[in-house]
Protein backbone atom coordinates (compact mmCIF):
# COMPACT_ATOMS: atom_id res chain seq x y z
CA UNK A 1 0.00 0.00 0.00
CA UNK A 2 1.38 3.38 -0.96
CA UNK A 3 2.66 5.92 1.96
CA UNK A 4 1.99 9.27 2.39
CA UNK A 5 4.75 11.42 4.85
CA UNK A 6 3.16 13.64 7.55
CA UNK A 7 5.92 16.25 8.99
CA UNK A 8 4.76 17.05 12.49
CA UNK A 9 5.73 18.60 15.87
CA UNK A 10 5.18 16.81 18.98
CA UNK A 11 2.93 19.33 21.72
CA UNK A 12 3.08 19.23 25.33
CA UNK A 13 -0.05 21.73 26.06
CA UNK A 14 -3.11 19.73 24.89
CA UNK A 15 -6.10 22.14 26.31
CA UNK A 16 -8.74 24.03 24.39
CA UNK A 17 -6.73 27.40 24.57
CA UNK A 18 -3.86 25.46 23.13
CA UNK A 19 -5.58 23.78 19.98
CA UNK A 20 -7.49 26.63 19.00
CA UNK A 21 -3.80 28.46 18.76
CA UNK A 22 -2.84 25.91 16.47
CA UNK A 23 -5.83 26.21 14.33
CA UNK A 24 -5.83 29.52 13.89
CA UNK A 25 -2.13 29.14 12.90
CA UNK A 26 -3.04 26.33 9.80
CA UNK A 27 -2.41 23.36 11.82
CA UNK A 28 -4.31 20.52 13.04
CA UNK A 29 -3.87 18.73 16.35
CA UNK A 30 -3.50 14.86 15.90
CA UNK A 31 -3.16 12.05 18.11
CA UNK A 32 -1.29 8.42 17.46
CA UNK A 33 -2.40 5.73 19.68
CA UNK A 34 -1.23 2.02 19.19
CA UNK A 35 1.96 2.77 21.12
CA UNK A 36 3.08 2.43 24.51
CA UNK A 37 1.69 5.95 24.81
CA UNK A 38 -0.52 8.52 22.90
CA UNK A 39 1.48 10.66 21.44
CA UNK A 40 -0.08 14.28 20.47
CA UNK A 41 1.36 16.37 17.93
CA UNK A 42 0.34 18.81 14.98
CA UNK A 43 0.96 19.38 11.56
CA UNK A 44 0.31 22.02 9.00
CA UNK A 45 -3.44 21.33 7.33
CA UNK A 46 -1.92 20.99 3.90
CA UNK A 47 -0.14 17.99 4.71
CA UNK A 48 -2.89 16.29 5.36
CA UNK A 49 -4.41 16.99 1.41
CA UNK A 50 -3.49 13.29 -0.24
CA UNK A 51 -4.31 11.51 2.38
CA UNK A 52 -7.56 12.47 3.49
CA UNK A 53 -9.32 14.26 -0.13
CA UNK A 54 -8.93 10.83 -2.16
CA UNK A 55 -11.29 7.80 -2.70
CA UNK A 56 -7.74 5.72 -2.12
CA UNK A 57 -6.23 3.90 0.66
CA UNK A 58 -2.97 4.93 1.92
CA UNK A 59 -0.77 4.37 5.51
CA UNK A 60 1.27 7.30 6.56
CA UNK A 61 4.55 8.03 7.96
CA UNK A 62 4.36 10.40 10.97
CA UNK A 63 7.83 12.02 10.59
CA UNK A 64 8.30 13.94 13.77
CA UNK A 65 10.83 16.82 14.59
CA UNK A 66 13.53 14.99 16.68
CA UNK A 67 13.56 11.90 14.22
CA UNK A 68 10.95 10.19 15.63
CA UNK A 69 9.09 8.07 12.72
CA UNK A 70 5.68 5.76 12.97
CA UNK A 71 3.94 4.29 10.82
CA UNK A 72 -0.13 4.52 10.79
CA UNK A 73 -3.05 4.31 9.46
CA UNK A 74 -5.91 7.13 9.96
CA UNK A 75 -8.48 6.03 11.92
CA UNK A 76 -10.39 8.74 12.83
CA UNK A 77 -10.68 12.40 11.54
CA UNK A 78 -13.10 15.14 12.47
CA UNK A 79 -14.44 18.12 10.43
CA UNK A 80 -15.79 21.82 10.90
CA UNK A 81 -19.60 21.30 10.28
CA UNK A 82 -20.14 24.47 8.49
CA UNK A 83 -16.65 25.43 7.06
CA UNK A 84 -15.47 21.32 6.33
CA UNK A 85 -11.88 22.16 7.67
CA UNK A 86 -10.38 19.35 9.67
CA UNK A 87 -10.69 19.74 13.27
CA UNK A 88 -8.90 16.71 14.50
CA UNK A 89 -7.03 13.55 13.44
CA UNK A 90 -6.55 10.42 15.00
CA UNK A 91 -3.78 7.44 14.18
CA UNK A 92 -3.19 4.39 14.98
CA UNK A 93 0.05 2.76 14.92
CA UNK A 94 1.27 0.07 12.51
CA UNK A 95 3.41 -3.13 14.11
CA UNK A 96 4.64 -5.37 11.51
CA UNK A 97 3.28 -8.57 13.46
CA UNK A 98 -0.29 -6.99 14.02
CA UNK A 99 -3.37 -6.76 12.00
CA UNK A 100 -5.00 -3.84 11.55
CA UNK A 101 -9.02 -3.03 10.07
CA UNK A 102 -9.12 -0.63 7.63
CA UNK A 103 -11.36 0.49 4.24
CA UNK A 104 -10.33 -0.18 1.31
CA UNK A 105 -11.66 1.19 -2.25
CA UNK A 106 -13.29 -1.19 -4.60
CA UNK A 107 -11.68 -1.32 -8.73
CA UNK A 108 -14.10 -2.80 -11.08
CA UNK A 109 -12.12 -5.16 -13.73
CA UNK A 110 -13.53 -6.56 -17.03
CA UNK A 111 -16.71 -6.33 -19.26
CA UNK A 112 -20.04 -7.39 -17.77
CA UNK A 113 -22.10 -8.85 -20.83
CA UNK A 114 -25.24 -7.62 -19.09
CA UNK A 115 -23.63 -4.23 -19.16
CA UNK A 116 -22.90 -5.00 -22.91
CA UNK A 117 -26.41 -5.97 -23.26
CA UNK A 118 -27.92 -2.64 -22.25
CA UNK A 119 -27.80 -3.38 -18.27
CA UNK A 120 -26.68 -0.51 -15.63
CA UNK A 121 -23.78 -1.33 -13.18
CA UNK A 122 -24.15 -0.75 -9.93
CA UNK A 123 -21.28 -0.27 -7.61
CA UNK A 124 -23.28 -1.17 -3.77
CA UNK A 125 -20.06 -1.00 -1.80
CA UNK A 126 -17.31 1.75 -2.86
CA UNK A 127 -15.28 0.28 0.17
CA UNK A 128 -14.95 -2.75 1.22
CA UNK A 129 -13.94 -3.43 5.48
CA UNK A 130 -10.80 -5.81 5.42
CA UNK A 131 -8.15 -6.93 8.79
CA UNK A 132 -4.65 -7.73 7.63
CA UNK A 133 -0.84 -7.62 8.38
CA UNK A 134 0.03 -4.11 7.67
CA UNK A 135 2.50 -5.58 4.79
CA UNK A 136 -0.63 -7.76 2.92
CA UNK A 137 -2.73 -4.21 3.51
CA UNK A 138 -3.79 -3.45 -0.64
CA UNK A 139 -4.35 -0.84 -2.48
CA UNK A 140 -7.54 -1.72 -4.22
CA UNK A 141 -9.92 -4.87 -3.92
CA UNK A 142 -10.48 -5.91 -7.85
CA UNK A 143 -14.10 -6.65 -8.45
CA UNK A 144 -13.94 -8.94 -11.99
CA UNK A 145 -17.52 -8.28 -13.75
CA UNK A 146 -16.74 -10.82 -16.41
CA UNK A 147 -19.74 -13.15 -15.30
CA UNK A 148 -22.15 -10.61 -14.78
CA UNK A 149 -25.30 -10.87 -16.65
CA UNK A 150 -28.55 -8.83 -16.53
CA UNK A 151 -29.70 -9.00 -12.95
CA UNK A 152 -26.65 -10.69 -11.70
CA UNK A 153 -24.81 -9.90 -8.18
CA UNK A 154 -20.97 -9.84 -7.28
CA UNK A 155 -20.82 -11.02 -3.47
CA UNK A 156 -17.83 -10.41 -1.40
CA UNK A 157 -17.12 -13.97 -1.03
CA UNK A 158 -16.06 -13.57 -5.03
CA UNK A 159 -13.30 -11.24 -3.92
CA UNK A 160 -11.83 -12.62 -1.05
CA UNK A 161 -8.20 -13.62 -1.08
CA UNK A 162 -5.89 -15.33 1.78
CA UNK A 163 -3.86 -11.86 2.26
CA UNK A 164 -6.63 -10.41 4.17
CA UNK A 165 -9.89 -10.87 5.90
CA UNK A 166 -13.36 -9.32 4.32
CA UNK A 167 -15.16 -8.06 7.47
CA UNK A 168 -18.59 -8.21 5.75
CA UNK A 169 -21.21 -11.31 6.16
CA UNK A 170 -20.45 -13.57 2.85
CA UNK A 171 -23.78 -11.92 1.28
CA UNK A 172 -22.82 -8.86 1.08
CA UNK A 173 -23.18 -7.61 -2.40
CA UNK A 174 -20.40 -5.70 -3.91
CA UNK A 175 -21.56 -4.64 -7.20
CA UNK A 176 -24.50 -5.36 -9.80
CA UNK A 177 -25.84 -5.54 -13.43
CA UNK A 178 -29.68 -3.83 -12.93
CA UNK A 179 -31.97 -3.84 -15.95
CA UNK A 180 -32.39 -0.49 -17.53
CA UNK A 181 -35.28 1.34 -18.15
CA UNK A 182 -34.81 1.38 -21.67
CA UNK A 183 -33.87 -2.57 -21.84
CA UNK A 184 -37.15 -2.94 -19.66
CA UNK A 185 -39.13 -0.70 -22.03
CA UNK A 186 -37.75 -2.76 -24.96
CA UNK A 187 -38.61 -6.23 -23.32
CA UNK A 188 -41.98 -5.15 -22.04
CA UNK A 189 -42.87 -3.48 -25.99
CA UNK A 190 -41.46 -7.15 -26.90
CA UNK A 191 -44.28 -8.90 -25.15
CA UNK A 192 -47.00 -6.49 -26.03
CA UNK A 193 -46.02 -6.86 -29.98
CA UNK A 194 -45.53 -10.58 -29.27
CA UNK A 195 -48.85 -10.98 -27.20
CA UNK A 196 -50.62 -9.05 -30.05
CA UNK A 197 -49.35 -11.37 -32.79
CA UNK A 198 -50.37 -14.42 -30.92
CA UNK A 199 -54.28 -12.78 -30.48
CA UNK A 200 -54.36 -12.07 -34.10
CA UNK A 201 -53.38 -15.86 -35.22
Amino acid sequence: MKSITIKGQERESVGKVATKTLRNAGMVPCVLYGGENPIHFSAESIAFKDLVYTPDAHTAVIDLEGGKSFNAILQDIQFHPVTDEILHIDFYQLHDDKEVTIEIPVKVTGKSPGVMAGGVLRLVNRKLKVKALPANLPDYIYADISGLNMGNKLYVTAVATEDYKIMHPDNTVVCQVRISRAAMKAAQEAAKAEKAAGKKK
